[in-house]
């Protein structure tokens, strides 16, 4: 046999990924890149993972979904997946009137996407979120919420509350809406609606790769178009070109690029192996640039609060307002 150059580990030891050989219940785990030691414990959604001899042993409870949408476009679907869409109309956020099952849901929830500021570049000005069959369309919007009562109907019924910047509302059916009054929209569903929703938001099925699943059942591989497929009215034109705001206004993109770049420093230092940064700083960059009529700061704050927001969902608090930063 050929010899071979090289570090080999004793018979009956293990190499630890460190340089080391040890016992195999002293293996370390990896996580993010990261190295964590044995009975070392993470949390992964709503469960929790233990180091034990190499391998994660984790609980398996079941979590609520989570969809994210926020400043010009942004949309982070229930199974992870980050894309930008910057539509002129209503599109169907989530639902539940999906595929055989479309005479006989229980909610849908309703974006009307406005153009802010002069690139072109889209965001939500006003949710809608229709409860029951027949019972009520909530409109939020202005900083307010208003209810417009439909048919009388005791299905599905709804709370509101105020918690520090947000608006909740919370409804019986298991979905909840939580609104900054202003641009950004986080949706929350409990498990029991797994595979059972379309929009905007995906299917919630744990596979971020069928997402792009269109209103008539199709998957696609391209934003523009499984994003026009879920509009209200068809007399909306379709997007057919992807806008890049620094590339239009290109005066603005290094003032961008210097603001963002907390979401990359050492501020967020302790998040950055849980949540990848890269799409937040993009998103971000991409905003700054075109809040140009106006409310610049607030569109840079929204970028950042919502990395910010990925990073406490991580278990990774971070403190990053300060009086001069929003």
């Amino acid at each position: 046999a050929e010899c071979v150059s090289g570090c080999v580990c004793p018979e009956g030891l293990f190499d630890d990924g460190r340089g080391g050989c040890v016992e195999q219940k002293d293996c370390p785990c990896i996580h993010n890149n990261m190295w964590y030691s044995p009975g070392q414990k993470i949390t992964v959604g709503c469960n929790t993972c233990t180091c034990q001899k190499g391998f994660w042993s984790c609980t398996k409870d079941v979590c609520y979904g989570t969809c994210t949408i926020y400043g010009s476009g942004h949309y982070i679907t229930f199974d992870g997946k980050f894309y930008d869409f910057d539509g002129n109309c209503e599109y169907v956020v989530t639902q539940d009137f999906c595929g055989d099952n479309s005479s006989g849901g229980s909610f849908s929830i309703i974006t009307e996407n406005v153009p802010c500021g002069t690139t072109g570049v889209t965001c939500s000005k006003a949710i809608k979120m229709f409860l029951g069959v027949s019972n009520y369309k909530l409109k939020l919007e202005d900083k307010d919420y208003k209810e417009i009562p439909r048919d009388t109907g005791d299905d599905v019924h709804y709370w509101n509350r105020t918690v520090g910047l947000y608006l909740v509302i919370e409804a019986s059916n298991g979905v909840m809406l939580i609104w900054d009054k202003k641009t950004t929209v986080f949706i929350k569903l409990t498990p029991d609606y797994k595979g059972k929703v379309c929009g905007l938001c995906g299917n919630f099925d744990d596979k971020s790769n069928n997402d792009f699943t269109t209103r008539s059942g199709l998957q696609d591989t391209s934003a523009l178009i499984f994003g026009n497929s879920w509009k209200q009215s068809s007399l909306c034109p379709d997007v057919t070109q992807e806008i890049k705001p620094c590339d239009v206004k290109p005066h603005r993109k290094s003032w961008a690029e210097k603001e963002c770049s907390i979401i990359r420093s050492e501020v967020f230092e302790i998040c950055h192996s849980k949540v990848y940064p890269i799409p937040f700083y993009e998103a971000c960059v991409h905003d700054a640039c075109s809040c140009d009529s106006g409310g610049d700061c607030e569109c840079f704050c929204s970028a950042v609060a919502a990395y910010a927001q990925e990073c406490t969902k991580a278990q990774a608090c971070v403190f990053w307002r300060t009086p001069d930063i929003c």
